[in-house]
């Protein structure tokens, strides 16, 4: 699924979401009714320190982490139309499927996922954490950010529309990410269960009502 949600152009644009219209054909059969709409969510996103380069998952659509940290990032995502839209300047932009990560072990002191499990099959969770795990380098910390599912009773509802605002230290990002609704206990204890089961260690992180921030760490080496 495209990272630039649906076909509701008059709607989106009178909330100030960006979407291309590449995304907005490739959803015009998810009809109006069918969207359930969270409210309009803050994401403050701080300049993080990281060493050498950043693999950023899924960093096509708003390209939020390769407008934050630049030339340190290698973005990938399924999608090359995302990498072509996405703005910013990472230092590479490669079509790649997460599950099948082309990296040697231990690349990467860093990796990032913004906003992007939520279009990943629950199904692939699991393996795509386990890739991730793979190319980071021992020590190497990963940083998620995704979305609580609602509760939603009205059976109509198959999609859920999360319109974002992202608070950069040089400027803000009014964009929005939509998905099939999953189960509404899909979201933070989901991905600290995976992140231990595949190796990580959970550091810290952060949630609010509808969206969560979680810092994960491989590891390190034992010493010699």
């Amino acid at each position: 699924m495209s990272k630039k949600t649906f076909p509701v152009p008059v709607a989106l644009a009178a909330l100030g979401l960006i979407f291309s219209a590449a995304a907005l054909a490739q959803h015009k059969e998810v009809p109006p009714k069918a969207m359930f709409w969270v409210q309009k969510q803050v994401v403050v996103l701080e300049d993080f320190p990281a060493k050498g380069l950043i693999l950023d998952i899924g960093g096509g659509g708003a390209g939020v982490i390769g407008r934050l940290k630049g030339a340190q990032v290698v973005a990938v995502d399924l999608n090359k139309q995302e990498l072509v839209d996405a703005p910013g300047q990472p230092l590479l932009k490669i079509v790649m499927d997460a599950r099948d990560l082309k990296f040697l072990d231990g690349t990467f002191p860093t990796a990032t996922v913004f906003f992007t499990f939520m279009y990943i099959n629950p199904d692939d969770h699991e393996k795509v954490l386990q890739e991730i795990h793979r190319v980071l380098a021992p020590g190497g910390r990963l940083l998620i950010w995704d979305v609580f599912y609602p509760k939603v009773e009205d059976t109509a509802k198959t999609h859920v529309v999360y319109p974002v605002n992202v608070k950069l230290p040089a400027g803000e990002i009014n964009t929005g990410y939509g998905a099939r609704l999953q189960p509404s206990e899909m979201g933070l204890p989901h991905f600290e269960e995976l992140a231990k089961k595949t190796g990580f260690e959970v550091v810290g992180g952060k949630r609010t009502q509808s969206w969560f921030f979680l810092e994960l760490a491989k590891p390190a080496a034992p010493a010699k």
